[in-house]
C-alpha cells in the first residue's frame, strides 16, 4: 500500500489534527505501507522527517491562524506524484492541498478517501460571516463526492455531515496514551511551576484561546462561583491562541487566575492530573482530544453537550455536560463537584477506566482494514476537461 496523504497541518504543528495523523503515519509505516504527505511549511521548527514530507509556501487561514495554506507547485506535485504512484489518495483538508489530492485521484483513477476534523461552519459565526455557510456546503458537497470513505472522528460529526447531504461517511475515532496521560502525579510539585498553591480547588482548560472554543464561559463560570469557592479555588488557562492577548489583559491581573501560555507533552499531561475539574465549554469539537486526555488523567471533566464532547462523555458517569454557553450550568455543576469530593472521585475512576478503552492501535487497525477495503473495491473516475488542467 503506498499512501498519499495531503493535509494543511502536519508535525511539528502541535494540534489535535496533526498529532492524529501523524501517529497515523507511523503505524501505516509499521505495516510496511509507504506513505508521503503533502503539507504546508511548518512554523514552529524544522520537519523531522523532510524525506517523507513534502512541504509548502503557506499563509495563515483567516479562520484558524495556527493552521496554514499551502501554496502548492502544480508542477513539483505533479512530479512528486507520478514518482511516488500511491495506491490510494487521502486528503485531510479540502482546501488547496487537498484539491490537487482530489484531481490527481480522479484523473488517474486511483481510490480516494477523506477526513474530517473541524466544523469550519460553526466558526463562521463567531468570526461574522455567516453569510459564507451555504456557500462552504455547496463546495464541501461537490469536494466530497468521489470519496470512497469520508472519515469523521464522532457519531455527532456524522450525523452532522449526513444532514448536509454528505455520503459514505464512517467514524474513526480517537485514542489517548494512557501510559503519558495518567493520574498518579505530584501535585504540589507540578503546581509549584505555576506559582499555584496546591491546597486550592484547582478549575483547568486547555486548549485555543479563540472566539470558537467558548472560553469566556470558564471565566463566567469561574467568576460565577460563590465567594467562599472563589476564594478557595485557582483557575489555571493552558493554551494560546488569538484571543489570548484580550483574555490575560482583562484576567491577568486577579491573583487566583493564571494563564501558562503553551503546554505540551509531559507537562501537558501532569496539569491535567494535577487538576480537580477539567472545564472545557467548546461547543464546535469534531472530537475533542483534550476531554480523553483529561479522562485518562483521572480528571473529571465538565464539557458542553454538544460535538464530539457529548459523544465521549456520560454525563453523571464519566464526566459532566452543560447545555452550551449557560453559564449558570456550568456554575452548578462546579458547585455540586466542589461539594461533594467522593462523585468527583467516582468519576474520575469511571473517566479512567473509559480512557484505557480507547487503543489507538485498535482504532488504527479498523481504519488500515477500511483502506483496504476501499483500495479492492477499486478506482474513481470523472474528471471533468475543465479540472485542473495544470496537474495534467
Amino acid at each position: 500500500m503506498k499512501v498519499a496523504l495531503f493535509t494543511d497541518t502536519f508535525l511539528p504543528d502541535v494540534n489535535g489534527v496533526a498529532k492524529t495523523l501523524g501517529r497515523w503515519t507511523r503505524f501505516l509505516e509499521s505495516k510496511g505501507a509507504e506513505c508521503k504527505v503533502y503539507a504546508p511549511a511548518s512554523v514552529t521548527e524544522d520537519d523531522p522527517d523532510p524525506f517523507r514530507v513534502e512541504r509548502f509556501y503557506s499563509i495563515p487561514f483567516v479562520l484558524y491562524p495556527e493552521c496554514r495554506l499551502a501554496i502548492p507547485n502544480p508542477l513539483y506535485i505533479r512530479k512528486s506524484l507520478h514518482a511516488f504512484q500511491p495506491t490510494i489518495v487521502h486528503c485531510a483538508t479540502p482546501f488547496n492541498l487537498g484539491l490537487f489530492g482530489l484531481y490527481y485521484a480522479r484523473r488517474h483513477g486511483t481510490p480516494f478517501v477523506a477526513s474530517y476534523h473541524t466544523h469550519f461552519d460553526q466558526y463562521l459565526s463567531h468570526y461574522k460571516i455567516p453569510w459564507v455557510e451555504p456557500t462552504l456546503w455547496k463546495y464541501m458537497q461537490w469536494f466530497h463526492q468521489s470519496c470512497s470513505k469520508v472519515y469523521v472522528p464522532s457519531e455527532s460529526t456524522r450525523q452532522h455531515l449526513a444532514s448536509k447531504g454528505l455520503n459514505n461517511l464512517e467514524i474513526w475515532s480517537r485514542g489517548v496514551d494512557t501510559q503519558r496521560f495518567q493520574p498518579e502525579v505530584n501535585r504540589q510539585e507540578v503546581l509549584n511551576v505555576y506559582g499555584v498553591d496546591a491546597s486550592k480547588f484547582i478549575l483547568l482548560y486547555v486548549g485555543r484561546l479563540a472566539p470558537e472554543k467558548s472560553v469566556e464561559v470558564a471565566f463566567d463560570t469561574f467568576a460565577g462561583l460563590p465567594e467562599h469557592i472563589r476564594v478557595d479555588a485557582h483557575l489555571i488557562v493552558a493554551g494560546d491562541g488569538p484571543s489570548a492577548e484580550a483574555l490575560r489583559e482583562r484576567y491577568g491581573e486577579q491573583h487566583n487566575i493564571t494563564f501558562t501560555g503553551f503546554v505540551q507533552g509531559e507537562a501537558l499531561a501532569a496539569l491535567y492530573a494535577a487538576a480537580d475539574v477539567f472545564l472545557f465549554p467548546s461547543a464546535t469539537e469534531t472530537f475533542g482530544n483534550v476531554v480523553l486526555e483529561s479522562m485518562a488523567a483521572g480528571t473529571v471533566v465538565v464539557g458542553a453537550a454538544a460535538g464530539g464532547v457529548q459523544d465521549t462523555i456520560e454525563h453523571g458517569v464519566t464526566g459532566m455536560l452543560c447545555k452550551p454557553g449557560d453559564v449558570s450550568a456550568f456554575v452548578e455543576t462546579v458547585k455540586g463537584l466542589h461539594a461533594s469530593p467522593e462523585q468527583r472521585r467516582t468519576m474520575e475512576h469511571a473517566g479512567r477506566a473509559y480512557a484505557l478503552q480507547q487503543s489507538w492501535d485498535e482504532i488504527f487497525a479498523k481504519l488500515y482494514n477500511s483502506y483496504e477495503e476501499v483500495s479492492k473495491v477499486g478506482k474513481i473516475s470523472g474528471l471533468r476537461p475543465d479540472d485542473m488542467r495544470m496537474i495534467r
